[in-house]
């Protein structure tokens, strides 16, 4: 079940708040004494998290599925994504497994039940753990709520109504998200070489219906290590034609965004199906982003699937 982006959170008490982890989203499956971790496309994620796979084992339940987010957590207490992406660099951050949701529970379905029922199960299954952890309400009023996380440097804010089923696969308005830091998903479609081996940036967009759309080149973020890692996964997508249906640009454009025809030819295309998390300060009216940094590739979500997110 997905959230709506929102640009002001839902007030009342049919309402509860919890942090946005800025992570990748997984369902935990215990079945006896097998644990398997999915991403929401399906990805088989149990390999690359051992440590979440192994605490999983420790709940006290022969069969459950949890839906939650592997995050990579700073001695500081906060959330890294680029350390989550790197962890070979970021040693000293802690993979954990934040459960915010319980699909199913000793072989019964629960997702017809109301949030608050499936809260309520959920707290009795999650035992003081430091891998396997219970997403916690947010005290307080909505104000109070996004201003202590925008002063903590957090994602963002998501609110859910009490009463709500789980939609598998739906996005619908009881739950919703404010983004307190902008970024988002966007799909690769190329980039500018820098020698033979490196690359200077990546260009990315995001699906119109069934047109790529082109958002941006990205340079801000990519370290020299990054720049390698991100170069192997696209050197074996490169293809002939621009994959972008809103380009070439008629300009460069202010502050040079823009990608005319006689840039074409000095890019590198690659089919689009590497996803990037960027952050970005903002759209510009000619809709390109501005002041954007890369984050760190997805395997969580598809490529098709990533859309422009509106605020």
């Amino acid at each position: 079940m997905a959230a709506r982006t929102v640009t002001a959170l839902p007030e009342g008490e049919e309402w509860l708040y919890e942090i946005k982890w800025d992570g990748y989203r997984a369902l935990l499956i215990k079945e006896g004494e097998r644990v398997r971790l999915r991403s929401r496309n399906d990805k088989d994620l149990t390999r690359m998290y051992p440590t979440v796979a192994a605490a999983g084992l420790r709940l006290e339940a022969e069969q459950i599925v949890l839906d939650g987010e592997i995050v990579a957590m700073g001695a500081d207490g906060r959330p890294s994504f680029q350390a989550l992406q790197n962890r070979s660099s970021h040693a000293k951050h802690q993979i954990v497994f934040y459960a915010f949701d319980v699909l199913s529970l000793h072989g019964r379905e629960l997702t017809a039940d109301p949030l608050v029922r499936r809260r309520e199960q959920l707290r009795k299954i999650i035992a003081p753990d430091p891998v396997v952890r219970l997403s916690q309400d947010l005290p307080g009023s909505v104000s109070d709520i996004v201003g202590a996380l925008r002063e903590a440097g957090i994602e963002g804010v998501i609110a859910k109504r009490r009463a709500s089923p789980y939609q598998p696969g739906g996005r619908s308005g009881d739950w919703v998200k404010l983004q307190l830091v902008r970024q988002q998903e966007f799909v690769i479609g190329g980039y500018s070489p820098e020698g033979v081996n490196s690359l200077d940036a990546v260009l990315v967009g995001y699906y119109q219906g069934d047109t790529l759309q082109f958002a941006g080149k990205v340079r801000a973020g990519l370290v020299a290590f990054v720049r390698r890692e991100v170069l192997a996964k696209l050197k074996p997508l490169r293809v002939p034609r621009c994959p972008f249906a809103n380009l070439p640009d008629p300009s460069p454009g202010r502050w040079g965004s823009g990608v005319p025809a006689e840039a074409m030819a000095k890019l590198q295309w690659t089919k689009p199906e590497i996803v990037a998390q960027v952050r970005f300060v903002e759209w510009t009216a000619d809709n390109r982003l501005r002041h954007a940094a890369f984050l760190g590739l997805r395997f969580d979500k598809a490529a098709r699937q990533v859309r422009r997110e509106r605020r």
